[in-house]
């Protein structure tokens, strides 16, 4: 058992080395999937994995991290955690439950400090059939004009202009715009991109590897950003699905919500990663959650992500400005105390400990 703060890190660098550290020492082998490019300190990226249990189990747990890049702090610190607690550990085995630890889905923006993969992408939106008319957002085409502004911090007339939009039509409106998902704008918010992402591709090559032998199928995937500071929305992760949105509240309890029934903080969405549970791993049953804790007010994290892609956009941004946005970014998608992340710790435990005994019951 390790104390909850020693396994969260500072950089990716140094959160990968935890995992495989973690991973080695309880005796189990590290799956590199090594990314193309380098990491914002020369390092090598990856998604790693590591299996936790029999290659033939029947049923299987996906925990998995940084979907969104910078939301990894948040992510690998569970992860390392959770491979270093023994009992855990024992618990799940003991219950004929295998254990998929995925590292690290976007490790580029997880190195960079960034949401996005190095396409620009949200890995979250990036799952469609690109041999089909890509979905259509109208309402982040009207705003687009307002989110990156010519200056950072953007100036008074663009303040004022985008107060009068989410006046006039509400904060969660401004928030479903933005964060929806399009594919129009490539150098945008929440690009779904024209074609499948590294990550897309490598991960279906994990489910196609370790997730098509099981008959039982949950995955929690991690994430910050929406929601009350600290507090852990079980979102509902699976097709629209009346059963199996009642197997997950039996699994998780009645609190858990949806994007299908706008229960959730997270407005409806297309595009989305875990529909390759269904694609990759048609012999499983399949139900999932993303664990999404919150950090800041709505505003907040929005400023802070129109922030990172105006500096994207700008790279003769003063090193000032740029230490600046990048700490926004950070704040929006990480809180840096130990009384958060051991809220985070003991939500996602509790979450996977209920996922083993929903996969194990009859």
């Amino acid at each position: 058992m390790t104390d909850t703060p020693s396994s969260f890190s500072q950089s990716y660098a140094q959160a990968r080395e935890k995992f495989w550290h973690a991973a080695h020492t309880a005796g189990l082998q590290v799956d590199a999937n090594v990314h193309p490019l380098p990491g914002r300190e020369g390092e090598t990226l990856a998604m790693d994995v590591v299996l936790d249990g029999a290659p033939d189990a029947q049923s299987l747990l996906v925990i998995s991290s940084a979907c969104h890049g910078v939301e990894g702090f948040c992510g690998s610190g569970v992860q390392v955690h959770a491979l270093q607690n023994t009992a855990w550990r024992e618990a799940a085995r003991a219950r004929g439950v295998a254990v998929l630890y995925i590292h690290a889905l976007n490790p580029h923006g997880f190195s960079h400090v960034r949401r996005v993969t190095h396409e620009n992408v949200d890995i979250n939106r990036n799952f469609q059939d690109f041999s089909q008319p890509l979905p259509d957002n109208p309402a982040y085409r009207e705003i687009e004009p307002l989110l990156l502004p010519d200056v950072w911090p953007p100036d008074a007339a663009n303040v004022a202009a985008t107060q009068q939009y989410i006046n006039d039509r509400g904060m969660k409106a401004f928030q479903a715009a933005i964060s929806k998902g399009q594919h129009e704008f490539p150098e945008g918010l929440f690009f779904g991109g024209k074609a499948p992402t590294w990550s897309n591709l490598t991960l279906r090559k994990v489910l196609q590897k370790y997730a098509q032998r099981c008959q039982r199928l949950a995955w929690i995937d991690l994430h910050t950003g929406l929601g009350p500071s600290g507090v852990g929305e079980r979102i509902f992760a699976c097709a629209d699905d009346a059963q199996a949105f009642a197997r997950a509240q039996s699994w998780w309890g009645q609190g858990i919500t949806s994007i299908y029934d706008g229960s959730s903080s997270s407005p409806r969405l297309t595009g989305l990663m875990w529909m390759a549970a269904y694609q990759e791993c048609p012999q499983a049953q399949y139900t999932g959650i993303a664990l999404e804790y919150g950090t800041q007010a709505p505003d907040r994290v929005i400023f802070a992500l129109r922030g990172d892609h105006w500096l994207q956009g700008h790279p003769e941004a003063p090193a000032a400005l740029h230490r600046h946005i990048k700490q926004d970014l950070m704040d929006a998608f990480y809180v840096d105390t130990d009384a958060w992340r051991a809220q985070i710790v003991d939500q996602a435990m509790e979450a996977m400990r209920q996922a083993v005994t929903g996969l194990s019951s009859p």
